[in-house]
């Protein structure tokens, strides 16, 4: 029962004021600035010390002080007078070792340990073959921001022995007014989270990369920005659609990607670049460079290709879709054939010893991701 004589006051609602709502998303967007610098620099803490675990092990071991046995007796400790701290059991204690090996003889890479969480770091050293695929992943996961899941999906895709192996196939005008496009352009993207049955239609793909677009930017690379889709053109009297259009931030043009579920054929080339021509007149702003076209087809015979894009006066490219991940073994026994290749035959004459150096793995995948 209430008291006599007195009164329940209503709680007071506060109504939001929506004229302050842009001051507080400046609240917000400072406090999110802040968490992530915090993050990075807990994270550059934690990597150096990891750096510096390892190097005290690694030097101990190569001068004979200490023996296997004596990395676990440390571990040990550890665990007994500092029982709060994880993460220093002897498998990582060994992996810190590693750690460190891996890059601190590279002067260009070792400062690049820093911008990466150690969890990138184990799924690198943990599936990476050679020092070029290490520095290959590290840069890109770098670059394009990959989140760990992300990061082990290219390894599963293969995208180191897929560059090496089979770099983009693109016009001469793209060599000529985008160069640099050359480290974002893939000879083949992998869709298989698009999860499209073997028989499929051009309207299948389309609909299914716009459901999972996110994850086919991704695919595409971190600067690409979704315009639209089934875009209209207008030439004359008669309309058209473009299949997809997006916008390259870093090279400052138009992307047009154009689907064909079957074989490229040479003829898919003519309307590619009948719709860059259109860009480039009717929609390209004036301080954009010109548009390049993707020709994503489901597959293609490269000598046809060569032929086709040898006199394109369009900057294009023409690449595939794989709705599967490739059979890493099959691409990495072909990487390996691809690496004896290029080993320098032994000088045993002057002849021999004269021949110029080619072009090694890892110079092919600095120049493509720098």
């Amino acid at each position: 029962m209430k008291p006599a004589g007195k009164t329940m006051k209503k709680p007071v609602e506060l109504v939001p004021d929506k004229s302050h709502e842009t001051a507080f998303a400046e609240v917000v967007h400072l406090i999110e600035a802040a968490r992530r610098k915090s993050y990075h620099a807990v994270n550059t803490v934690l990597i150096d010390l990891y750096w510096q675990v390892g190097k005290y092990i690694s030097h101990k071991l190569e001068t004979s002080e200490w023996g296997d046995g004596v990395v676990d007796q440390l571990a040990l400790y550890i665990a007994r007078t500092q029982p709060g701290w994880k993460g220093f059991t002897r498998p990582n204690l060994f992996r810190m070792k590693l750690f460190y090996e891996s890059y601190s003889a590279d002067e260009i890479v070792s400062p690049l340990v820093r911008q990466l969480s150690w969890s990138h770091h184990l799924i690198i050293l943990g599936q990476a073959k050679r020092p070029e695929e290490r520095e290959f992943y590290m840069r890109l996961a770098i670059r394009e921001n990959w989140s760990k899941r992300e990061l082990e999906r290219q390894f599963r895709a293969s995208l180191f022995e897929r560059t090496i192996l089979h770099p983009p196939k693109v016009s001469p005008l793209v060599r000529q007014i985008h160069s640099e496009a050359l480290s974002f352009l893939k000879d083949s993207y992998v869709v298989e989270f698009l999860n499209l049955p073997e028989s499929h239609s051009e309207a299948d793909l389309h609909r299914s990369l716009l459901r999972d677009l996110g994850r086919f930017i991704t695919e595409l690379g971190r600067d690409f920005c979704f315009v639209g889709s089934e875009y209209p053109i207008q030439v004359g009297n008669r309309d058209f659609a473009l299949d997809l259009l997006f916008f390259h931030r870093g090279l400052n043009c138009l992307v047009a990607i154009e689907l064909k579920v079957g074989r490229f054929e040479p003829e898919h080339l003519g309307k590619l670049e009948f719709y860059l021509e259109a860009l480039d007149r009717d929609v390209r702003k004036p301080h954009e460079r010109p548009s390049i076209g993707i020709l994503l087809c489901a597959s293609k015979d490269s000598e046809v290709v060569e032929y086709a894009l040898s006199r394109s006066l369009s900057p294009a490219t023409i690449a595939e879709y794989q709705t599967m991940l490739p059979e890493k073994s099959l691409l990495r026994a072909k990487l390996h054939e691809f690496y004896a290749l290029l080993a320098p035959p032994e000088a045993d004459s002057p002849e021999k010893s004269r021949k110029p150096r080619q072009t090694t793995p890892r110079q092919k995948a600095r120049r493509k991701h720098p």
